[in-house]
This record gives C-alpha cells, sequence and structure tokens, in this order.
C-alpha cells in the first residue's frame, strides 16, 4: 500500500511537467547529463551464520528498515535510434528501524547508505506522441553498503562492504517545451546486490559477527535530463523559385533524394551512400549553405506526419555532420506531408514523397 501512494505522488508532480511538455521532440541524440531522485523503499536485510567468539551459530534474522531516499547522476550519449548509454552515480540512505528473530523483536537504530555506479544501457520507445518517451533498461555495476552507527541490544556495526550490483528501469520523459533539449523523467528502478557480505558487531565482551547476501532497493524517482545537441535554427522564408540570382552566372542549385522506408527516419545504406556523396560535393564545390528539407507520404496525420519529417531531416543533418559538413552550413526543415514529389490522395504510402532533399545554396 505504501508503494502504491509513493507512486501515486510522484505521478501527481510530474503530471505538470507533461503538460508543459507538449514539443516536438526526437529520441535522444548526441550527449546529455541527468539529475534524479525520490522515495527509497528498502526490503529487510537477513543476517546470518552468526559468529561469537569464534564459534558458528545457527538462526537467521531481519534487518528492517525505514523508508529512505535516493539521488543518482549521470552523463551519456544517444545514438539517434532509441538506443543510448549511460554512466552513472548513486546515493541511497536508509534510517534502521528494528532487529527480528522469528516472533521477537528489538529497537534498531543507525542507518545503512548505499554508493557506487553503473553502466546503463536504455531504449527509448517513438509512440508518435511528441511529448512522451517511454523507456526501459538496465545496469550493472558496483555498490558499497556500509552500516552507519547501526545499534541494536547495546552491539553497534559501523563498516562498509561492496558488492556487485545490478538494476532495472522503467520510465517516462517529458520533453519540456520552452527550453528545446529539456525533459522531465519519472521512472521505476529495482536495484539488487549478490555478494556475500561479513560485518562485525562492536560493544560486546567477545567478537560477534554476520553475514548478509542478497540486498534489494524499490525505487520511485523524478528527475531532468538535459540533451547537449543545438536545436535546428528557424527556417528563413523560401526564396521563390523563379527570383534571379543576384550573383552573375549563377550556378544551378544541386539537389539530392534520400528516400526512406514507411513510418521510418532511420537511413538505408543506399541513403548513407547518397549523404556521403553530398557531402564530399560540398567540399569541392562553391557551397555556403546545405538545405536539408524532410517530407512524408499522406498516410497518418498531419500532426504525426509534420513530426516524422522533422526526424528524417534530423537523421540526414546528423549523417552528413558525421560525413564531415560543418552543422552551422545546413539548415533543416520538417514539410510534413506537403510539396508531394508525386501527387496523391490522403492515405496513400508513396514511396516517393518519402524523402529529404539535400539542396545546395
Amino acid at each position: 500500500m505504501q508503494f502504491r501512494a509513493a507512486l501515486f505522488a510522484m505521478t501527481m508532480l510530474a503530471a505538470p511537467l507533461a503538460l508543459a511538455g507538449r514539443a516536438a521532440a526526437q529520441p535522444v541524440a548526441g550527449p546529455y547529463v541527468s539529475l534524479g531522485g525520490g522515495l527509497d523503499l528498502k526490503s529487510s536485510v537477513t543476517q546470518k551464520n552468526i559468529n561469537i567468539g569464534g564459534r558458528d551459530y545457527s538462526g537467521d534474522r531481519k534487518v528492517v528498515f525505514k523508508n529512505g531516499y535516493d539521488l543518482n547522476a549521470a552523463i551519456g550519449y544517444g545514438f539517434n535510434n532509441g538506443w543510448r548509454v549511460e554512466l552513472e552515480g548513486d546515493y541511497i540512505r536508509n534510517a534502521a528501524d528494528k532487529m527480528k528473530a522469528g516472533v521477537f523483536s528489538a529497537p534498531a537504530s543507525g542507518h545503512e547508505t548505499q554508493y557506487g555506479g553503473f553502466l546503463n544501457g536504455i531504449y527509448d520507445f517513438d509512440i508518435g506522441l511528441p511529448w512522451l518517451y517511454p523507456y526501459v533498461g538496465a545496469g550493472v555495476g558496483w555498490q558499497e553498503a556500509k552500516y552507519n552507527d547501526f545499534s541494536v541490544t547495546g552491539l553497534t556495526i559501523n563498516e562498509a562492504r561492496g558488492s556487485f550490483a545490478y538494476q532495472g528501469i522503467v520510465g517516462l520523459s517529458f520533453p519540456i517545451a520552452p527550453l528545446k533539449g529539456l525533459s522531465a523523467t519519472l521512472e521505476y528502478r529495482f536495484i539488487g546486490l549478490t555478494a556475500a557480505r561479513r560485518y562485525h558487531y562492536t560493544g560486546g565482551f567477545v567478537p560477534v559477527s554476520v553475514r548478509q547476501q542478497g540486498e534489494y532497493n524499490n525505487q520511485i524517482n523524478v528527475g531532468l535530463r538535459y540533451e547537449f545537441a543545438p536545436p535546428a535554427p528557424p527556417a528563413p522564408a523560401p526564396t521563390p523559385a523563379s527570383a534571379p540570382m543576384a550573383a552573375p552566372a549563377p550556378a544551378p542549385a544541386k539537389t539530392y533524394l534520400v528516400f526512406f522506408d514507411w513510418d521510418k527516419y532511420n537511413l538505408t545504406p543506399r541513403a548513407t551512400q547518397i549523404i556521403a556523396q553530398a557531402a564530399s560535393d560540398s567540399h569541392t564545390q562553391n557551397v555556403t549553405t546545405l538545405e536539408v528539407n524532410g517530407y512524408t507520404d499522406t498516410s497518418g496525420t498531419a500532426d504525426y506526419n509534420m513530426g516524422l519529417s522533422e526526424r528524417r531531416a534530423k537523421a540526414v543533418a546528423a549523417q552528413l555532420v558525421a560525413d564531415g559538413v560543418p552543422a552551422s552550413e545546413i539548415e533543416m526543415h520538417g514539410y510534413g506531408e506537403t510539396h508531394l514529389l508525386v501527387p496523391t490522395g490522403p492515405g496513400v504510402r508513396e514511396p516517393q514523397n518519402r524523402r529529404v532533399e539535400i539542396i545546395f545554396h
């Protein structure tokens, strides 16, 4: 019941950010940073193999923790195809509540902290809504689990022990309209530690130690993520095709056509060849600007097609930059289902209309 209430509260906190974030966006592209934190629900931890004065005794005891909090920060890179990787550091704190042994229990004090890092792989889903991107991920890393003044029945632990750790991530990101590249996040995380660890109590007449293995945390987090990829410049007023060029004997604008599969914006091998040729030709010709215009066919809604055309233009522009064209020389536009290369009615999947035009100026 406590976990469900926490999830509801975090959802309510993130709702205004979701409404503010109704802006056109794409899956993460390029470098980014993120910060987050929230509620940590730690499961009880079993202490077993109790050693007193050098002798082992059977019997398990459970340490019960109060709800705590967690903080995390990450740096990462998105590949503009849904996949991204990140390096994350985290910190978790939970106060001790009590120690249970069978039907008996005793109050406990102090707290446990966890800190360390994860290497995460995450996939963002483009579901056709420019204000919402679900994502899932997993990570592996290392966590130090430290008891800080943990005390029960007059015995105290002040020790840290490390363990291999793993985590699963399920989340939602909400692009925030006024700030290009900034998104709010709401996510659930499950973290587990695997290694057996032995802790030593002090304060008794004889040495006492216990063995722990397995430790699990459930988290509900909110956060912010910022992408460093610069936004596309605003579209200039189009120049009429019949308008004469000011320079004498101008060279005609050269156009390259890059085609896409239906409802896709990833580049085919043939598309990559055409873009590479355009990038190469731009170095040998007197080119000041490369106009990259994205289009779609008439299947789908007008709003969705506008976003798809912008994603196609962004994918081509990113490949041009990778092929050596300065980003400052590229102008990107998305025109949706307008300016059809092959005139059709609505709802027609015409392959030649699913394109990006690269135009030299």
